[in-house]
């Protein structure tokens, strides 16, 4: 699956910091549980390229929102 393959596929997700000093991204779904930790800068480096991600989304005028997962709130 690339990135510009549609899916079914619902999740949920959560970003919040660790106990260790990490932050979490947490993706849960039918069949998928899946903790991803990353250092703080690491996790600046990633929002960085959500947001530029986003500009260009913008730029090119979002179609219809397909695929598009559930997201909990954070706790």
């Amino acid at each position: 699956m690339s990135i510009n393959s549609q899916s079914d596929t619902a999740a949920n997700l959560q970003i919040g910091p660790t106990d260790r000093g990490m932050v979490r991204i947490y993706v849960e779904g039918e069949n998928i549980d899946l903790p991803l930790d990353f250092d703080p800068e690491e996790a600046e480096e990633i929002a960085e390229e959500l947001l530029a991600a986003a500009e260009a989304a913008r730029a090119m005028g979002s179609p219809a929102k397909p695929g598009k997962g559930v997201r909990k709130p954070r706790r």
